[in-house]
């Protein structure tokens, strides 16, 4: 077992929303009850596959308290809220209403609107946070998401904030999709960074290499799979056909982007929730590309 209390495997939850794009705080509920029941120790609110970016900070506000409401059932299960913002003051005010609200910890994107930054001022806006906004003992993981965010965070800056902020700083989210920076992570770092890969088909290899779990978007649909990858660890083995399902899960769904329309089309079609919208600039799957998606999706078990 990884030594860090968030070990596990997360859904990046998608955001239910109505019709008229407003939040659905029972759609939320529900799908926190779905993860729970399919295998996942908590849920990341907020994030990417949740279109963070696009709420505002009463929105967020209003998804973070009724994501509360699980562990009314689900008293172990942990919640991590996206608190990342290019806005300094906006980051460590959203962050220290998730801490304050109970959250088990928050993942933070850098400053992504202003990319050609060092490093030196990505630890400086980061210290600014953790000062500021974390609670001592609270879990604050860095969000390493270069394809999306333009802005990598460097080994050296995240032994640095390590090294600065060793009860604060808990470790990253790894969503660069690459092998060699998940195995870069674990030769530097071993266990003493807790690392939650965001790639389902690198997860058996990241495990290899001291990852702490993952937070993914495909766990909206596949969490038992990605369970069984997790509880094979656990027992120092490798379960390769869950792990090939995974792979094929990740294969379709990259056929079908954005992935938030993806998913919450798939959730209505398979698991009978309501068709949510998705806020602009997204946009919902047209039909026919829905049945597309739907008709390889249901197949990508002969691909196994």
């Amino acid at each position: 077992m990884h030594p860090s209390p968030l070990s596990g495997v997360y859904a990046a939850a998608l955001t239910p929303l109505k019709p008229d794009q407003s939040f659905d705080p029972d759609g939320l509920v529900a799908l926190l009850h779905f993860f729970a029941a399919r295998g996942c120790h908590g849920a990341l609110l907020l994030g990417t596959t949740g279109e963070g970016p696009s709420f505002s900070p009463r929105e967020r506000g209003e998804v973070l308290r009724a994501g509360l409401t699980v562990r009314q059932t689900h008293a172990g299960f942990r919640l991590l809220a996206g608190t990342g913002t290019p806005s300094l003051d906006e980051t460590i005010f959203l962050t220290k209403e998730a801490f304050d609200l109970g959250y088990d910890g928050v993942v933070v994107l850098p400053p992504y609107y202003l990319r050609k930054v060092s490093d030196d001022g990505l630890f400086a806006w980061f210290s600014e946070v953790l000062r500021r906004a974390v609670p001592a003992g609270g879990h604050f993981l860095g969000y390493h998401i270069p394809p999306v965010s333009g802005v990598p965070l460097s080994l050296d800056l995240l032994a640095r904030l390590k090294d600065h902020f060793p009860d604060k700083f808990a470790g990253i989210k790894d969503s660069s999709a690459q092998l060699d920076e998940a195995q870069g992570l674990g030769e530097r770092f071993g266990t003493t960074l807790a690392v939650f890969n965001g790639t389902d088909r690198l997860l058996t290899q990241a495990y290899a290499a001291h990852a702490a779990g993952s937070i993914t978007a495909l766990a909206n649909l596949i969490s038992p799979d990605l369970r069984r990858i997790w509880d094979a660890h656990q027992q120092q083995k490798t379960d390769a056909l869950a792990q090939a399902s995974a792979n094929t899960a990740r294969d379709v769904s990259e056929k079908f982007p954005p992935a938030p329309a993806f998913l919450k089309r798939l959730l209505a079609e398979l698991h009978g929730f309501p068709t949510w919208a998705v806020k602009p600039p997204l946009m919902p799957i047209p039909d026919e590309v829905a049945r597309r998606a739907l008709t390889a999706w249901k197949t990508r078990g002969q691909m196994v």
